[in-house]
């Protein structure tokens, strides 16, 4: 009898990109469904949460959907959760984008702008746009099928602060170091678009599998 693919909601809030986020999660073997409905989350073996666009856009479409509590019950019910670029900054506790937002306070710490000086006091260009290292630390499950470092693709002009040094396993430099990716438990999120990173991509998207399928 032939092994079903791990089902996986790519949550849909209004935010772009989500086809292609589907199909690169497909090409690592995984059964992507992009759904806005949040009582379609519950039969799903892990959840995907890509973003583009504005944090405080962002979590008034989530309540609106009642998606930030389908959210909530998956992450609780211990399912694994890969969220990307806005996806990682949505699980603080607060943005300062366009004022203070509060966010859906899964991991403590909150999400700032860029500097406009980096370090020297050479101005910094924002949004941070293009490939940069990520290096790995940690010993969450995802880590285990990836190497020490790996270039991704990135696009933002926030970064996130988290309060917990151990909840950072990803770092990259760009005015400083920052954190490129955070993870807790059956959370795990970053900062970059696998999605656009090419082979490092597939190798994240990979790991993510394997790690929904030893769950």
């Amino acid at each position: 009898m032939a092994t079903r693919s791990p089902r996986v909601a790519v949550v849909d809030y209004g935010s772009g990109n989500l086809r292609s986020v589907a199909k690169a999660l497909e090409r690592s073997g995984l059964d992507a469904r992009v759904t806005g409905e949040a009582a379609e989350l519950e039969g799903c073996d892990a959840v995907v949460l890509p973003g583009v666009g504005a944090f405080a856009d962002a979590v008034a479409s989530l309540g609106e959907r009642g998606l930030d509590e389908a959210l909530r019950r998956a992450v609780e019910s211990g399912r694994p959760y890969l969220g990307l670029c806005l996806g990682l900054q949505l699980l603080f506790e607060e943005s300062d984008e366009h004022g203070t937002t509060a966010g859906l306070g899964l991991l403590p710490g909150r999400v700032e702008r860029f500097p406009e000086r980096g370090p020297g006091g050479a101005p910094l260009r924002v949004p941070h746009i293009g490939w940069n290292t990520v290096r790995w630390a940690g010993s969450h499950p995802m880590l285990a099928g990836l190497p020490e470092q790996d270039v991704y693709y990135f696009v933002h002009s926030y970064r996130p602060v988290a309060k917990e040094e151990a909840h950072v396993v990803g770092v990259t430099e760009y005015g400083g170091p920052f954190a490129a990716a955070a993870a807790r438990d059956n959370l795990f999120a970053v900062q970059f678009h696998p999605e656009k990173s090419q082979s490092s991509g597939k190798r994240l998207l990979d790991a993510f599998a394997a790690w929904i399928s030893s769950c």
